[in-house]
């Protein structure tokens, strides 16, 4: 008994892509601080959850709550902000389900460009965005600070959904 609700509670079901809501803001905030040097906080989220140009996706598996992807948007265009996978979830390509649904209701809502910065460095995340069909058009020198004072590039990367 216990190994089916263990796989019913983290994941024994497909993960599902949904809208985020007020009360996953805790949880997205965690999963922020635990993937990026400068995490967001739950009031950071509640605010992002309540504007009106501004999408929140949550990515579920079973009861948790394993990603999210948001992006702000404005006229025709969009910049994603941020993407997260749950750490011990990460490898298994639920990034890239989560990426797609994303864009797709980004393109539903009108918007025919997207934008976003990544860290040069980031290896993962630019095969991410690279798979999903963005092109590096910028670089932004010292961009990112580290923990320890050292400043990172950060690549500006476009893609057209029309």
């Amino acid at each position: 008994m216990i190994g089916w609700l263990s796989r019913w509670w983290r994941g024994g079901s497909t993960p599902a892509v949904e809208p985020a809501s007020l009360r996953d803001a805790a949880r997205l905030a965690q999963l922020h601080g635990a993937s990026f040097h400068r995490g967001w906080g739950e009031g950071e989220f509640e605010t992002m959850l309540t504007e009106h140009n501004t999408l929140v996706h949550r990515l579920r598996q079973g009861r948790k709550v394993i990603g999210f992807a948001v992006s702000r948007l404005a006229a025709d265009e969009a910049e994603i902000l941020s993407i997260a996978i749950d750490t011990d979830e990460r490898g298994r390509g639920l990034s890239r389900s989560l990426l797609l649904t994303h864009l797709g209701h980004l393109a539903g809502r009108g918007v025919r460009t997207i934008f976003l910065e990544v860290e040069e460095n980031n290896q993962p995340a630019r095969r991410l965005y690279e798979w999903a069909g963005f092109g590096v058009i910028g670089r932004r020198e010292r961009y990112y600070k580290q923990p320890g004072g050292e400043h990172l590039n950060a690549l500006l990367m476009r893609r057209d959904l029309s």
